[in-house]
């Protein structure tokens, strides 16, 4: 599977997501229409202004996120190398096979290439964390759903 090509549909729909994370940050400004107190107790402006805040905020994570995958360097992965940000990890757990792509943002996101999903993983996701430096082969314990599970690196790519 091509890893420069999962990482543009990644670029791709984070720039969707800070598209929409911006336009409702903008949206939900304290000056909109509905913001206007209808008595000295409303307190609808202040509320829309912290939600506001909150999108605004949500908009600079994904525009840090889109510079931290746009400058991951995908290189050439030898035979025997531990998963690393940039890898391509295929995954036995409870009997199902997982492909996951080990990256510095997007995580939770699922991308579709050939007709196969890939779900993105970041470093701090607890799964991330325990795949990172394993070798194919390995036997590795994480807690997934809020479950301990043992799963099988079967590839890294």
């Amino acid at each position: 599977m091509d890893r420069r090509a999962l990482v543009q549909e990644l670029l791709a729909a984070l720039r969707a997501e800070l598209a929409t994370a911006e336009r409702a940050a903008r949206e939900t400004a304290a000056n909109h229409p509905e913001a206007r107190p209808e008595n000295d107790k409303d307190t609808r402006k202040v509320e829309l202004s912290y939600l506001a805040a909150g999108q605004a905020s949500r908009a600079r994570e994904l525009e840090e996120g889109l510079h931290r995958v746009g400058a991951l360097a995908v290189v050439e992965v030898r035979a025997g190398a531990p998963a690393a940000l940039g890898a391509l990890v295929t995954i036995e757990v409870d009997g199902k096979i997982q492909r996951l792509f080990l990256c510095p943002a997007g995580g939770g996101m699922t991308l579709c290439r050939g007709g196969e999903e890939v779900r993105v993983v970041t470093p701090e996701a607890p799964l991330g964390r325990a795949l990172l430096g394993r070798i194919v082969g390995e036997a590795v314990e994480a807690t997934i759903g809020g479950k301990r599970r043992e799963l099988e690196v079967l590839a890294i790519e």
